[in-house]
């Protein structure tokens, strides 16, 4: 492979076997009720927020937009931000937010994260709450009734509605940031699969709400917000929708869905609309609306192939989206007429290659009275998200054509100009093997080897040079996977409590460190002369590292970063939940154990920010507490206690190749510096605007860090001047939209070690689909991306020096502009032949080690996806 011109030896691996886990769930956060006094007024265009993505395997991705104004295009979208690591083994059934404190909120604001709850469940009987901040399990409760087959919140964010296996429906309160049982309705004779809140009752409305006489008091349906609770229904597993009285408990109607030869249909899914119709879903692929009051279905729309396993509303309420096992995403719009609105079939799309298991839309619908309904701003489309077997959140804008007719609506993904569902381009989410959108395969430099972490294994493999990789490999045979330049040394599945958070091989191979997010493991290897490896476990390596930890926890330590120096002296271990940064030295013999050297405590820094980073403007200066000596303070003046909230997880770290400078960033987007040789902090980085993805050291220069953001930005810090370089600001300030408008987010950044004989500095970025080769030391230029503008000049200056060639029509295309561009350096080189990529990195002789991962390989360990002949088959 040629990167900018300059030959280099690639290793382009795919015998890296790495499964993502399919996604199960998916969800946006609720918004707050609206005043019951009358219509709401337009509100101003919302933030979006996080999304939360479950994934079969139990973990919970947490993704943040990455742009801070609402009204502008991402082409980034959503980036995974943090991960709840889920207990070994689990899953992820369903997801629900609710509102910690609905009151504080503004009606019609997009909620931050830290003023919500998560709940999930995994197919058991218990429901599980998330601490967000922490990355854990806050509590669990048991359902008393079996297993918990669909969750459902009210509007209020007070009451959680289960659904169980022994077909009761159990209501738990959370009010006042509680979860505790609060009663259950009428049982039935069936598994209530999914279920759903009807629209609530103003108070001011002037509806009455009949309480019997033997309910629960008017504080379990009605609060001081002026909403009262009205009616719950269910899907259940005898081929019927039931509907239930909330304030009685009682079972008012049944609605009765089709049969096939007897056997029952499962109603995987319901819906409710503000006007109190209900949407159903089933096992035959059959959408169905229901009238709620009358309890008649009003429409029958057999869309589907197989199971529709999901629905979705619009934020408007005429517009449904369906989806399931034959992987369509199938639209139902409301046409109104003069006599009555009906429900027709508009449209349907593939998105996906498997089957859909949920979909999301932001901004949520809230099933209120139409005479309460918010009035969202039409200029900006919504957004679908459909995840399933095919483990890619999809991304589709979901504009409605009535609203491209009265003013012109952006695409928030800029994918294309149409912002409608029907024609608009859809995008895929990469999926990200590691905690917080890093990655768990890494390279060691100098043994040449390969490690890549599943859930609860590790694998290690060894690449060769092929020109000698017969001098390598020990008596080879013809079928021998040395031949191929590659062969697996290692394969240990682990003993581990939850899903393995992070994981890292020394640059000689000889250490091997993984972490799940409760307990450090320290593996030596010894590499024998036949090639085999000898694999001993440090023992006590959690007694020293929890010895470490100056708070004495008397329980295991995780890891969510774990980073050996190039020198393979140290280990950088960041603590999972105390955010603790511990420098141990490594040692020598295989008695001794590893030495603590320094724990640094800077991450748990109260919640504060520091002057953001410098743009256009100039000043360079790194701000805040930059000069600041923090190790002289006091512990009462630095560190957040427990008992405090926000204890920000670390989720990236690099080391200089001189092995001097440490440098540790956190989900809050801040950045540290600390010194490895005197083991002092030296310096900490102004908070920059969005998540930190990529953090590497200039080979050429050690102080020199680059720092790559979640919105493709980059920017340049040398940690020794503690400075932006005034060379770096026209880089930053004037990078080309061809980069920064990657739909991938950065993932990885690394430098080729071998010195360029130009003298140039290259940095090598990396997305899921994409690589980027960057001179820093050079103007940002064009980029060099316009084919048809290189063509034309092109044409220009070869046909003039040519006679009888006619560049008339070119010549006037040429502007002078275009002639400027092609004088300008292009140091912009972008490369899209290898996806989906897991890794990009060098190895110490200049040779680029490239790990795929092809959908293809990924699709052959799945189980074959739902397809139905239509045309004559036996």
């Amino acid at each position: 492979m040629s990167v900018d011109q300059i030959p280099v030896k690639v290793h382009r691996c795919r015998f890296v076997d790495y499964l993502p886990a399919a996604i199960t769930a998916l969800a946006f956060p609720p918004l707050p009720l609206p005043s019951p006094k009358g219509k709401t007024k337009a509100t101003p265009p919302l933030k979006f927020p996080s999304l939360a993505i479950g994934r079969a395997n139990g973990n919970i991705e947490l993704a943040e937009w990455s742009n801070n104004n609402p009204t502008d295009q991402a082409p980034q979208a959503w980036v995974v931000f943090k991960t709840l690591c889920g207990p070994h083994p689990s899953k992820v059934d369903t997801l629900t937010f609710t509102l910690r404190y609905p009151e504080d909120l503004i009606p019609g604001d997009a909620p931050a994260l830290t003023k919500l709850r998560l709940f999930s469940t995994g197919g058991g009987s218990e429901l599980l709450e998330w601490d967000l901040s922490r990355g854990c399990v806050r509590r669990a409760i048991n359902s008393n009734g079996g297993a918990i087959w669909s969750v459902s919140a009210n509007l209020k964010s007070t009451i959680l509605a289960l659904g169980c296996e022994d077909g009761s429906v159990q209501l738990l309160s959370t009010e006042h940031d509680s979860l505790s049982h609060l009663r259950k309705l009428e049982k039935i004779k069936s598994r209530l699969l999914s279920i759903a809140w009807g629209p609530p009752i103003p108070h001011n409305s002037g509806s009455s709400v009949e309480t019997a006489p033997n309910s629960q008091d008017s504080s379990d349906g009605e609060n001081d917000d002026g909403w009262s609770d009205g009616w719950i229904v269910a899907g259940c597993a005898d081929s019927s929708i039931r509907k239930w009285d909330f304030s009685t408990g009682k079972i008012t109607n049944r609605l009765t869905t089709d049969k096939v030869r007897g056997e029952r249909t499962l109603v995987w899914s319901v819906c409710v609309l503000g006007d109190g119709t209900i949407v159903s879903g089933d096992s035959m692929g059959i959408v169905k609306f229901w009238d709620s009051e009358t309890c008649t279905q009003l429409s029958s729309f057999q869309a589907h192939g197989a199971d529709v396993l999901c629905l979705s509303i619009s934020p408007e309420g005429n517009t449904v989206y369906s989806s399931g096992v034959d992987q369509k995403i199938v639209q139902f719009t409301n046409v109104a007429s003069s006599s009555k609105s009906r429900w027709l079939q508009a449209s349907s799309r593939r998105m996906h290659s498997h089957d859909v298991r949920s979909l999301a839309i932001w901004p949520p619908f809230m099933p209120l009275p139409p005479s309460h309904q918010r009035k969202l701003p039409v200029n900006i489309a919504p957004i679908l998200v459909s995840g399933g077997l095919d483990m890619s959140a999809i991304l589709t804008p979901a504009a409605i054509p009535s609203s491209t007719t009265v003013s012109k609506v952006t695409n928030p993904l800029s994918t294309s100009v149409v912002a409608t569902f029907e024609d608009s381009y859809h995008r895929k989410m990469g999926y990200s093997t590691g905690f917080s959108g890093t990655g768990r395969v890494k390279v060691a430099r100098k043994k040449h080897l390969i490690l890549s972490a599943q859930d609860q294994s590790i694998n290690l493999w060894q690449i060769f040079d092929r020109d000698r990789h017969h001098m390598d490999v020990p008596n080879p045979v013809e079928d021998e996977p040395g031949l191929d330049g590659w062969r697996k040394v290692l394969e240990m599945d682990l003993n581990v409590q939850s899903n393995i958070v992070s994981c890292d091989v020394s640059d000689d191979g000889k250490w091997i460190a993984v972490s799940d997010w409760h307990e450090v493991k320290l593996f030596r290897l010894t590499f024998a002369l036949s090639g085999d490896v000898v694999v001993t476990r440090t023992r006590n390596f959690a007694d020293v590292l929890r010895d470490s930890i100056p708070l004495g926890s008397k329980s295991l330590v995780g890891a969510t970063v774990l980073s050996f120096t190039p020198d393979s002296q140290k280990l950088v271990v960041c603590t999972s939940e105390s955010s603790f940064i511990v420098i141990l030295h490594l040692p020598q013999d295989d008695a001794s154990l590893p030495r603590p050297l320094r724990t640094f405590h800077h991450h748990r820094l109260r919640n504060v920010s520091f002057d953001s980073a410098p743009s256009n403007t100039g000043d360079n200066t790194v701000a805040g507490d930059s000069d600041v000596d923090m190790d002289g303070l006091s512990d009462e003046e630095t560190v957040v206690t427990n008992q405090l909230s926000v204890i920000p997880a670390v989720t990236r770290s690099a080391i200089s190749h001189d092995c001097q400078w440490l440098v540790t960033a956190d989900e809050m987007k801040r950045v540290y510096v600390y010194n490895l040789d005197s083991l002092q902090h030296h310096c900490v980085l102004p908070t920059f605007p969005y998540a930190i993805q990529a953090l590497s050291f200039d080979p050429t220069d050690y102080g020199t860090l680059v720092i790559g953001l979640a919105n493709n930005s980059v920017h340049i810090f040398n940690v020794e001047s503690r400075t932006f370089p005034d060379w770096s600001i026209p880089l930053s300030n004037n990078l080309p939209k061809r980069f920064t408008h990657l739909h991938d987010p950065i993932l990885g950044l690394t430098f080729n070690p071998t010195p360029f004989k130009d003298g140039s500095r290259k940095a090598l970025f990396w997305g899921s689909t994409w690589m980027c080769s960057i001179k820093l030391d050079s103007p940002a230029g064009w980029g060099g991306f316009s084919k048809k503008r290189r063509r034309e000049y092109r044409t220009v200056v070869n046909g003039a020096s040519q006679p009888g060639t006619n560049v008339g029509k070119a010549q006037v295309n040429v502007s002078a502009e275009d002639q400027k561009r092609q004088t300008q350096p292009k140091n912009f080189t972008v490369l899209t032949q290898y996806r989906p990529l897991l890794l990009v990195d060098f190895l110490d002789c200049g040779e680029m080690v490239v790990v795929e991962r092809p959908l293809v390989d990924v699709m052959s360990a799945m189980p074959p996806a739902f397809f139905k002949p239509k045309y004559g088959s036996s």
